[in-house]
């Protein structure tokens, strides 16, 4: 674009009104001097900045100051608040506030002008953001990315998002219970008659009834123990049991599985998509990496990869994240393509978004984990996130993790629904070998037998259901879980 269109193009824009409507502002205070009770049928959406007209700001802030505080808002008592010289178009406060309240017509249409109002905000907001863009893009320093301008324009508008959301309040009872009907009957419907997702370790799903939405599960354990590799089977499980619907209106709605977002912190997508071929097709991953795979091997590696091309298992990779950040783009995946499941690997390795986060560390994890369970409720999906566990665990004679073991925070135990430990005593003995042929060697291999391959997933919180231990096979090598099946036991007999 050369100068001259350009500036046409910047007197055009000029020339435009911010959108407004001043007789609709004027309409909604007249109804709430007239009745304040009308205040409260827009006082939890509604905010004083959202009024175009000055005046108006002023009018709405100094009434619900005087409806809060129980008093009576009207034209003679708000006088007193404005400067006896103060002029609204051309006429003295008092004029002006009685016009209001002569010409307001009824209460009844005072939601839908509230409504009206704070649309008409957020495009007055919407054209604020564009035009910054454009400027910055302009006049961007030479030090500025792009990347950074478009980040910073993606929070800005999912902020302004987040506040255009106004329907929230009260429940009736009777519409709460219709939900907890209607969950209770789609979970005796789905297959394994669970409320949530299902995560394909049937015992783990017994005892959880599933990853429930708005959940914040935390899955917790020392390094070596496999929670990543669990996360990891738990997400594809999901991803790959996913069917959707057709609704009437052309979206789809998920009937069972999921779709998956896995935010790896630590581990590149190639890495995460290495260790799922592995436990899938059942080779080594150490063995795909070396390259020592067989004919047989490389063949059954192809035949499960065209399988898992249509998985809807999506990777973000991005090390350093903030918790802001996370929250863009887990919004962005759920309105471009849906998301059913979140998972984060791990942590303690998000970053705050806040100055006073990061002042001190346990600061920065408590605002981490508040926000993942508001990002959990808000859009509706458990989240299943990873933590790390303090060293203190080692120095114990029983190594099994508890939850004054989880790191850094006291929050993360207070914040999650769901905290799920594991533990495999396997690691941990086989370090411990006494030499050969003593009494003590026969012990320890015969303690090594009945652990060998088993993980311990131990639930110590859970605030719908009980807390318990379940036995679970791990299979190191493909870094696989799956249902343990003992020597004792016997199938039921299907005659």
């Amino acid at each position: 674009m050369d100068a001259t269109a350009r500036k046409l193009d910047d007197e055009t824009q000029l020339s435009r009104i911010s959108p407004y409507n001043g007789e609709v502002e004027r309409q909604l205070l007249g109804a709430i001097l007239v009745n304040n009770e009308t205040y409260y049928r827009v006082s939890d959406f509604l905010e004083t900045e959202n009024f175009f007209v000055e005046a108006h700001r002023e009018i709405f802030e100094r009434a619900a100051q005087l409806i809060r505080a129980g008093k009576t808002a009207s034209p003679i008592t708000l006088k007193t608040f404005f400067p006896a010289e103060t002029r609204m178009a051309d006429m003295s406060v008092t004029q002006y506030l009685l016009r209001l309240a002569a010409d307001a017509t009824t209460v009844i249409n005072a939601e839908d002008y509230g409504r009206t109002i704070r649309d008409l905000a957020t495009r007055r907001n919407l054209i604020r953001i564009g035009e910054d863009m454009v400027n910055i893009a302009y006049d961007a320093p030479v030090d500025m990315p792009p990347s950074s301008q478009i980040e910073d324009a993606e929070r800005r508008l999912y902020d302004l998002g987040e506040l255009g959301q106004y329907d929230g309040g009260f429940f009736s009872f009777s519409d709460a219970l219709r939900d907890a009907i209607d969950m209770a009957a789609a979970a005796f419907q789905r297959d394994g008659h669970l409320s949530g997702i299902a995560t394909g370790l049937e015992d783990l799903d017994r005892l959880m009834g599933g990853l429930q939405p708005s959940d914040l599960v935390i899955l917790a354990g020392r390094p070596g123990m496999g929670k990543t590799a669990l996360a990891t089977n738990i997400g594809f499980h999901i991803a790959k049991a996913y069917k959707g619907e057709e609704q009437p209106d052309g979206a789809f709605k998920t009937v069972d599985g999921g779709i998956v977002a896995f935010f790896s912190l630590e581990m590149s997508s190639e890495q995460l998509a290495t260790r799922i071929l592995a436990e899938q097709a059942g080779v080594p991953s150490s063995e795909i990496r070396r390259g020592t795979i067989d004919d047989e091997q490389f063949a059954q590696l192809a035949v499960v990869s065209q399988e898992m091309q249509s998985i809807p298992l999506y990777i973000d990779q991005t090390g350093g994240l903030t918790i802001a950040q996370l929250a863009a783009r887990a919004r962005r995946l759920k309105r471009q393509r849906g998301m059913d499941v979140m998972i984060v690997d791990y942590l303690q390795l998000l970053q705050g978004s806040t100055k006073k986060s990061s002042e001190s560390r346990v600061q920065e994890i408590t605002e981490i984990t508040t926000k993942l369970k508001a990002l959990a409720k808000e859009l509706s999906v458990p989240i299943l996130a990873l933590s790390q566990l303090s060293r203190q665990v080692e120095s114990r004679d029983d190594k099994r993790p508890q939850l004054s073991d989880l790191r850094e925070s006291g929050s993360i135990e207070q914040d999650a629904d769901v905290v799920v430990f594991v533990y495999r005593e396997e690691y941990y003995l086989k370090n411990k070998m006494p030499r050969e042929g003593t009494e003590e060697f026969f012990k320890w291999q015969a303690d090594m037998e009945n652990v060998a391959g088993v993980a311990e997933v131990i639930i110590s919180k859970q605030r719908h259901g009980p807390t318990g231990t379940v036995d679970l096979q791990f299979e190191a090598d493909v870094t696989r879980f799956s249902t343990l099946v003992r020597d004792d036991y016997i199938p039921q007999r299907l005659d």
